[in-house]
Parts: structure tokens; sequence; C-alpha cells
């Protein structure tokens, strides 16, 4: 059960070694510039694979309860599914059902772990395999896997790599459930974090704040919903960023160099790589220079963004 490129990822894997019965995910929704119906990432690699797919509106309504029942089958993974289960549902297989969550429990619990974490600076990560229950992502830990996070990676590039990482953590928790070896550990719910779904807002950029947080939130909400700036009178959008020491007013461009735009906060300079002017590409921010869409002493200010949450 599942929906976006994660659970493709893990149902690739699962389908190569264990008999896979039914695939479960989101129905299909309207995407790019025509709005045209789209099937998910999952539904697509089920198709291809040969695999019988069902996609219920609803998880209440007892027909994913009854197909589920109808298969036979022992166990249910769930990947970003995006519903919570209710109990008639989750009391359906033998073995229950497992969630792949790509955080360390109890933090992040909730719909965006991989931006949040780049978002506060975390240094790790990893995937926990847990017991599903009514809760959102309070079960017991079976099996987890932590990993470094590279402090140049965007949310984009941590969930690439665990896209990898993931597949393989949740076969080694399957081998593990078969053998009896697996220990259901509960959670410390009392160091629980909630990681929340990003909106549009989650990417105005406010360079009253640290370096440190500044750089961080552009590699986080990069590639949705993007940071963004107002340079003058424009929205734009920055990518890559990072930091180095130095101080001026917050928002303003220092120096521009092969390395970006060194750009004044709080406490320190973030280095912003790439900058994308409203209907242009993304562009080195000192190629800007020479087109005088950007120069030392422009001021970047926190754009008002609408709070609204990705399509």
């Amino acid at each position: 059960m599942g929906t976006p490129d994660l659970a493709a990822a893990c149902l690739r894997v699962v389908a190569g070694v264990h008999e896979v019965a039914l695939v479960v995910c989101q129905p299909d929704k309207p995407a790019g510039r025509g709005s045209q119906l789209t099937a998910p990432p999952v539904k697509q690699l089920a198709m291809e694979l040969g695999l019988p797919v069902i996609q219920p509106k609803s998880a209440r309504t007892g027909e994913l309860r009854d197909a589920l029942v109808a298969t036979g089958a022992e166990l249910a993974i769930v990947v970003a599914y995006g519903k919570i289960l209710p109990k008639d549902v989750l009391e359906t297989l033998p073995r229950g059902f497992i969630n792949v969550h790509v955080s360390l429990l109890p933090k992040y619990r909730g719909a965006a772990p991989v931006q949040w974490a780049v978002i506060d600076g975390e240094t790790e990560t990893g995937v926990s395999i847990m017991q599903l229950d009514e809760g959102m992502d309070t079960g017991p830990v079976l099996f987890e896997n932590r990993i470094a996070i590279d402090p140049a990676w965007t949310s984009g590039d941590l969930f690439e790599h665990l896209q990898d990482v993931a597949p393989r953590t949740l076969l080694a928790a399957l081998l593990m459930l078969e053998q009896g070896r697996a220990v259901a550990k509960p959670q410390d719910h009392a160091l629980a974090t909630h990681a929340r779904m990003l909106t549009k807002a989650d990417g105005a950029i406010d360079f009253t704040e640290p370096a440190v947080k500044v750089a961080s939130r552009i590699r986080g909400v990069d590639p949705w919903p993007g940071a963004q700036a107002v340079l003058r009178g424009q929205v734009v959008k920055l990518f890559r960023a990072h930091t180095t020491s130095g101080h001026g007013p917050p928002g303003a461009v220092l120096a521009i160099d092969a390395g970006g735009a060194h750009v004044a906060t709080g406490d320190g300079i973030v280095v912003i790589r790439e900058v994308q002017l409203p209907g242009k590409k993304r562009m080195p921010a000192a190629q800007l220079v020479n087109g005088r869409a950007l120069a030392v002493g422009d001021v970047l200010t926190k754009p008002e963004l609408a709070t609204t949450e990705a399509p």
C-alpha cells in the first residue's frame, strides 16, 4: 500500500522476492499543465509488473477491508499511503501491517519527515520499519537503519538516497520477521516530534534568522515549495546554499563570486549558488551579474506567500 516514488521503489524489490497479492494506492489525480488524470507511481509500476491494483477513495467504506480479506495475504506493507487506516482494516490480515517510515522514530512523525530533517539541520536520519496501529506513526519499531545526511543535500537529494536505502531496509526487516527474530520496541512518545505537511509559505526565506537556519531551509524546501525571496520587487527562487563567516545587514548581497551570492543574515553569511528569476531558468548567481539582474548592494527580503499545501 502506497502512492509516490518511494513506495514504488519498495514495491519493485518486494515483488522480486515475495508474492504480492494486491497493490493499493490513492486514486489517479490531475497533473501537469493540462491537468490530465495521471496514475500514481505505484499504480504505474504495478501495471508494468502485472499486479492487481485497487484505488479506494476512502479507507473507511469497507471496500479496502473486503479486498484485503479476499487476498488471503499474511502481511500488508504500507509506504507513504497518505491515509490513517482504521481498526477494522488493520485487523484484516494475520500478521498485521508494517509501515516504512523515513525518519528515526519517534522523531518526525507525520507527512514530511525528510523535508523537516533537512530544514532542522539534522546530521542523521534513517528508515524505521514499524508495526502499524491506529495512530500517526505511533506503533512499535521492528527495525531501524540509520544514515548520515550530507550537509550539502537538499530534501530532494535525501529522498533520492532513501529510495535506495528504504527498500533494502524493508527486505532486511521482512527476513527478520520470517525468521522470527524481529522484536517490536515501543516508541517513547515523550520524545515525539511532528513533521507537518509543507505549505508554500514554508519557502519564504527570512534573512534575519542565523545563516545556518537560512541555508538549511533553502535546502529543505527544495524541490517543493522552493526557497523564495523578494529581489528588486519580484519574487525569485534560491537554490543550493551553504554558510560562511562574516556579517552585514540581513538580506544584503555583500559579494558575488563563482561560489554564489554572499548574503548577510542575522548571524553569519549564506552563500546562494543559484537563483531563478520569474519565467526564467535557474542560473548560477555569478551569471546573473553579467545580465545586471543581481548586484552587490541588492537586498533580499522575505515574501508573503500563501499557506497552500502541496498538490
